[in-house]
C-alpha cells in the first residue's frame, strides 16, 4: 500500500458521495444497519465511516438514546459527512483505526464497512477494536469479494488494463478487492483475540443512473484517480469517457445495474 492509496481529499469526497455511495455502498449500508439495529446497542463505534453512508443508515434505525461515534482517518471525508448527517446522536472523530483514542470496553458494537482493506496492519486494527469492545460486544465488518465477482469494477479493471497495457492501474485489485480471503480474515481476527467469527457472502445489486456516472465514480472518486493521472497527465476525462463507453457496451445506456458481492463478517470476543 502506498500513501496515495489512503488519501481521500480534494474533489474526491464530494464525487465519492455523489457517484460511489448510491451505486455500491448504499445497498450494503442498509444491510449492515439492519444487523446493527437487531443487536439493540447503546454505544456504537464506526471505523472508516467515509462520507457517512452507514452512519446515516444506522442513525435512522437506532433510538435517539443510542450513542454513535463515527470515525475516519481522512478529515475531508468527515467534514462532508457532518454536513449530511441530519438525525441521530452522532459524534464525529478523526481517528486512526490502528490506534483508537477510546478507553477499553467503551462500545457494545463496532462497525466497519469496506474500510479494513485500507488498514496497513489489519491484526493491529482488530486488536484495537477488541480492546474498545465490551466483553459481549460484536464487530461487524464488510469487505469486497474478489474483483471478478463484482460486475461494474470487473469491466472497469478490464478496460483500464487494456488502455494501460504496459503498466495497468492496480489500486482496485490491490486494495478494495485485495482482501477477500475468508480463511485469512478468520485467522487474523482470531489472532487479535476474537473467539467467534461468522461470515456470509452477500450479493446485492448495484445501480447507477448512467455509464458515465459509474465511470466518473470509479475513475475520479477514489485513489484510483491518482494512478490514472500519473499514467495519463491531463487525460483523466478522456480515460473516464473510455470507461463509460465500455460500461455502456456491457450494460446498456442506462440506468445500469450490476451484481455486487461482498463478505459480511461478525466477530465476537
Amino acid at each position: 500500500m502506498t500513501d496515495a492509496d489512503k488519501v481521500f481529499a480534494g474533489s474526491i469526497p464530494a464525487l465519492y458521495e455523489r457517484f460511489m455511495v448510491p451505486m455500491i455502498f448504499a445497498p450494503y449500508a442498509e444491510a449492515i444497519a439492519e444487523k446493527v439495529a437487531a443487536r439493540h446497542p447503546a454505544t456504537v463505534l464506526e471505523l472508516a465511516a467515509g462520507t457517512g453512508a452507514v452512519t446515516r443508515a444506522m442513525a435512522e434505525r437506532l433510538p435517539e438514546t443510542a450513542a454513535l461515534t463515527a470515525t475516519d482517518l481522512n478529515q475531508p471525508m468527515i467534514d462532508l459527512a457532518m454536513t449530511l448527517q441530519e438525525t441521530g446522536n452522532v459524534l464525529w472523530r478523526q481517528a486512526d483505526a490502528m490506534a483508537l483514542p477510546f478507553a477499553d470496553q467503551s462500545f457494545d458494537t463496532a462497525v466497519c464497512q469496506f474500510g479494513v482493506m485500507f488498514f496497513p496492519d489489519k491484526v493491529a486494527s482488530y486488536r484495537e477494536v477488541r480492546r474498545v469492545l465490551k466483553p459481549r460486544g460484536a464487530y461487524l465488518l464488510a469487505v469486497w469479494d474478489r474483483i471478478e465477482n463484482n460486475e461494474f469494477v470487473s469491466v472497469v479493471s478490464e478496460v483500464l488494463s487494456q488502455r494501460f497495457a504496459d503498466n495497468p492501474p492496480q489500486f482496485m485489485r490491490r486494495i478494495p478487492h485485495g482482501y477477500h480471503d475468508l480463511a485469512l480474515i478468520d485467522g487474523q481476527l482470531r489472532a487479535a483475540g476474537f473467539s467467534t467469527v461468522e461470515a456470509e457472502t452477500l450479493k446485492l445489486t448495484g445501480r447507477s443512473r448512467s455509464p458515465l456516472d459509474a465511470a466518473t465514480g470509479y475513475c475520479q472518486a477514489n485513489p484510483l484517480r491518482n494512478e490514472l493521472e500519473e499514467r495519463a497527465p491531463g487525460g483523466l476525462e478522456a480515460v473516464t469517457e473510455l470507461v463509460a463507453e465500455a460500461l455502456e457496451k456491457h450494460f446498456g445506456p442506462g440506468p445500469i445495474e450490476g451484481v455486487l458481492s461482498a463478505h459480511v463478517i461478525t466477530a465476537r470476543g
